[in-house]
């Protein structure tokens, strides 16, 4: 009777309310069950097993993500084309339309796949495909501090360098 009067976005407002109800249920439950006993080891920066190096401040460069909307985009396209293939491809549509659905289909794709080829031509044309790789800068900064000083407190807290 409760599921006949339910309209089908109300059976979805459920499903949305138990998952929320189960996801906070089991982010509560690992926060009560989980150990905490941090560490130095545990606190540290994880940088793929390695010791982390400078700082954590470091540039990157822009030109990942135009190489990433790329691949995402070519990505995409081989989603749309799988189903296409699959479908178009059916050989009781062709011959029910005289072949018309299927010069059809391969000319909607044609036209799909090149207007993404012209995508691409304009960014390899417009130079976002060229790795240029920037120079390092060298910091001009002289301290007021003496070498010396920086040394002797490495030392202290490291003890002696082994070079």
């Amino acid at each position: 009777m409760f599921s006949s009067q339910l309209t089908d976005f109300g059976e979805i407002l459920l499903y949305l309310i138990g998952a929320i109800i189960f996801i906070i249920g089991g982010l509560i439950t690992a926060w009560l069950v989980r150990p905490n006993r941090p560490n130095i080891e545990k606190n540290t920066t994880y940088e793929c097993g390695e010791q982390p190096t400078g700082t954590a401040w470091g540039q990157f460069n822009t030109r990942f993500y135009i190489i990433a909307l790329i691949f995402v985009l070519f990505d995409v396209e081989i989603v749309f084309l799988f189903p296409w293939a699959t479908v178009f491809g059916q050989k009781s549509l062709i011959e029910g339309t005289n072949g018309i659905w299927g010069w059809f289909s391969l000319i909607e794709m044609l036209i799909f796949i090149g207007i993404l080829a012209l995508g691409l031509a304009y960014a390899w044309a417009k130079g976002y495909l060229d790795w240029i790789k920037p120079l390092p800068e060298k910091p001009e900064y002289t301290s007021k501090i003496p070498r010396k000083l920086y040394k002797e407190v490495n030392e202290r807290k490291y003890g002696k360098a082994k070079i």
